[in-house]
C-alpha cells in the first residue's frame, strides 16, 4: 500500500471524524489530501526514502479567511491526534509540511514566490520565474476532500501547464543549452584537453534534454533525482534509452589528439559526441511530431527562432 493509500485512510479514520466532531460547522470548508514536498506525495516512497521525514500525515488547506476564524484551534487539534497516533514521531520539517495550512501558503512556500492562488492568476513574467520541478511539486499527490474547490482550481490552472508564449520560450531556451553544451562548448573543451569542463557540458546538456522531453509532453519534471525515473513511466522508448546512454557515455581524449576545434567538424569517434547527436535527432523528431519544426539540420540552436515565432 502506498503512502498516499495510508495517508487517505488515516484520514478517513481519524481526522475526518475528528473534523466532524469538533468542526462539525466547518467540515465542508477544509480541503484536505496529500500533496507537497516528499517521495511520497510523487508516490516514489520505498524502504530506502523512509530513513528520514517520513510518517502518516495529510495536509488540511484553508483560505486565508478560514484560517484566521478557526485554523488555529483546528492545528492543536490536528497536531494533538498526530501525536496520539502510536510509532508517528514525525520530524520538524515533516510536521512543516503536513497539518494545516493557507492555500496561498501552500502554493506560494512551494514555487518560491507570492502566489494569489485563491483570487488571481499568474502573469508570464511569474510563469518564466517558476522552476519546472516547482510546478510538478505543487500539482502532485492527491486531493481528498475541497468542497469549496478553491485548492483545486488552482491546481486545475497550473496542470492546464503554461501559457503558449511561455511554453515555446522555455523550449527555445533548453534547445539553445543543448547546443552550446553539447553541440559546440564539449568539442571546444576536449579539442583544449579540458576534461572537467567538458564533463560539465556534458552533464548540463543531459539536464537540458531531459527538460525538453517534459516540455515537449506537457508535463512538469519532478526533483532531479527522480526525473528520469518520470520520464521512463511516461515513454519508455527510445528517447529514454538516449538519454541513459549519454549519462552513461565516457569520454575519449585520445580521439581528440592533434584535433583542432572546427564548428564544421563533429566528432563521432567520441561516445558523448556520438550520443549527443543521436539525443539531438530524437529532440527534433519529437518537436516534428508535434508540428513544432520541419527536420532540416541536427543542430538544435537552428531551431530556436522557429520556436520563438511559430513559423
Amino acid at each position: 500500500m502506498s503512502q498516499t493509500d495510508n495517508s487517505r485512510r488515516f484520514y478517513e479514520r481519524y481526522v475526518g471524524p475528528m473534523i466532524r466532531e469538533r468542526f462539525g460547522l466547518y467540515e465542508n470548508r477544509i480541503a484536505v489530501g496529500l500533496a507537497g514536498e516528499g517521495s511520497d506525495c510523487f508516490g516514489y516512497d520505498d524502504f530506502m526514502s523512509r530513513d528520514h521525514d517520513f510518517g502518516t500525515g495529510v495536509c488540511l488547506w484553508l483560505t486565508t479567511a478560514d484560517y484566521e476564524s478557526f485554523g488555529k484551534e483546528l492545528c492543536d487539534a490536528y497536531d494533538e491526534l498526530i501525536d496520539k497516533m502510536p510509532g508517528n514521531n514525525l520530524t520538524a520539517r515533516l510536521r512543516a509540511r503536513r497539518g494545516v495550512m493557507t492555500i496561498d501558503g501552500f502554493y506560494s512556500n512551494i514555487l518560491g514566490t507570492t502566489v494569489p492562488a485563491e483570487t488571481g492568476r499568474l502573469t508570464e513574467e511569474e510563469w518564466l520565474e517558476l522552476d519546472h520541478s516547482c510546478l510538478a511539486t505543487a500539482t502532485n499527490g492527491e486531493v481528498f476532500r475541497d468542497d469549496p474547490g478553491v485548492f483545486s482550481s488552482f491546481r486545475s490552472y497550473l496542470m492546464d501547464y503554461y501559457p503558449d508564449r511561455v511554453w515555446r520560450f522555455r523550449i527555445a531556451d533548453e534547445l539553445h543549452k543543448f547546443a552550446s553544451s553539447l553541440q559546440v562548448n564539449y568539442a571546444r573543451c576536449m579539442s583544449r584537453g579540458d576534461s572537467v569542463a567538458a564533463g560539465m557540458c556534458r552533464l548540463n546538456g543531459l539536464a537540458s534534454a531531459m527538460e525538453l522531453f517534459f516540455l515537449l509532453h506537457r508535463q512538469y519534471p519532478p526533483y532531479y533525482k527522480w526525473t528520469y525515473r518520470r520520464m521512463c513511466e511516461i515513454e519508455d522508448g527510445l528517447y529514454a534509452k538516449r538519454v541513459k546512454d549519454l549519462a552513461d557515455a565516457v569520454s575519449d581524449p585520445g580521439v581528440w589528439e592533434g584535433k583542432r576545434y572546427s564548428p564544421d567538424y563533429i566528432n563521432l569517434s567520441d561516445p558523448v559526441v556520438l550520443s549527443a547527436e543521436l539525443l539531438a535527432e530524437s529532440v527534433i523528431d519529437l518537436m516534428s511530431e508535434r508540428g513544432l519544426v520541419t527536420p532540416s539540420n541536427k543542430y538544435l540552436e537552428k531551431y530556436v527562432d522557429v520556436i520563438l515565432t511559430g513559423t
